[in-house]
């Protein structure tokens, strides 16, 4: 294996590289790369031009102006990346939302770079894909046992999920809410987890990207259980709007509500990360949805019953 300097723009990708026992290869990280904590020392090559102090709508109204505009949400920091002097680059390819896009970092490279700099973009839309990616990954670092290592056991925990639900016919229908106003249904990979911990995954599909939704789809689809985990947001940013649902017309007569099926969980460590954390992802939804099969220690850290 030679030792290539890797700059990673995408925090899925972070964690892929270090899991994969090449975290020493990491010379910088983009300003949401905050995981695992060895990273953190790590020079920044990135900053957000949204406002995250701003409301969920707040940043959805900017976003879609700058966006408009043709410009892009995140800003390179051409000279530091230059100074770092990688062999390669990591970003994604899927969400304009997600990290720097692959556009803008093709762009930067024509513009500032010298030397001939490898690009790996990531764009999974299901689990099966974000084991892909991790092959491809290893592949290309030449530690492809490395990455076999780490999907089998990342199978195997699922696996364990999958047995203890093997009887269970009961399937209560889960909605997974990855933004407030406007509302919008977590996709791509999601529905699939969903699925493996014991839930039936309503008002959004596998492998397609998360739908903007009405109230009144919710209320007509009347979900048993509602899983609030906004894409970026940590638990306590959650729990800072959720008066947004609570005031919906008819939040209050939802089975989830009535039942005190209402949870949040950390969208930006563990749903929006399509990383070796996602099967924490999929041990958090199994808690929450097969409480009485299930307890990894996942509430308090990655998520909270929210008592309404």
């Amino acid at each position: 294996m030679t030792h290539k300097k890797i700059i990673s723009l995408l925090p899925a990708a972070t964690e892929i590289i270090v899991a994969l026992g090449l975290g020493d290869n990491l010379v910088g990280r983009s300003h949401k790369c905050n995981y695992p904590e060895s990273i953190h020392h790590l020079p920044v090559c990135t900053s957000s031009n949204l406002d995250q102090g701003n409301s969920s709508q707040g940043i959805d109204n900017q976003l879609k102006d700058i966006l408009s505009d043709g410009l892009s949400i995140y800003s390179l920091n051409k000279n530091m990346i230059r100074e770092l002097a990688p062999d390669v680059i990591i970003t994604q390819d899927q969400c304009a939302v997600c990290a720097v896009s692959l556009n803008d970092v093709e762009a930067a490279m024509r513009e500032f770079t010298d030397k001939n700099v490898e690009l790996i973009s990531l764009k999974p839309a299901s689990l099966q894909d974000i084991f892909g990616d991790i092959r491809r990954m290893g592949s290309f670092f030449s530690v492809s046992d490395r990455a076999e290592a780490l999907i089998e056991e990342m199978e195997e925990r699922i696996d364990i999920i999958r047995h203890k639900l093997k009887f269970i016919e009961n399937k209560p229908k889960v909605v997974c809410i990855e933004w407030i106003q406007p509302l919008m249904t977590a996709g791509n990979w999601n529905p699939g987890l969903i699925h493996i911990a014991g839930g039936n995954p309503v008002l959004s599909k596998e492998g397609e990207h998360s739908p903007y939704i009405g109230f009144d789809q919710i209320r007509e689809e009347n979900p048993d259980i509602i899983v609030i985990m906004p894409c970026g947001f940590s638990m306590p940013r959650t729990l800072q709007e959720i008066n947004l649902l609570l005031e919906m017309e008819g939040w209050s007569e939802l089975s989830a509500v009535q039942n005190n099926r209402i949870y949040i969980a950390d969208g930006d460590h563990y749903f929006n990360r399509p990383g070796p954390r996602i099967t924490d992802s999929i041990e958090i939804l199994a808690e929450i949805i097969n409480p009485k099969q299930f307890v990894f220690g996942y509430e308090g850290e990655g998520w909270i019953k929210f008592n309404v």
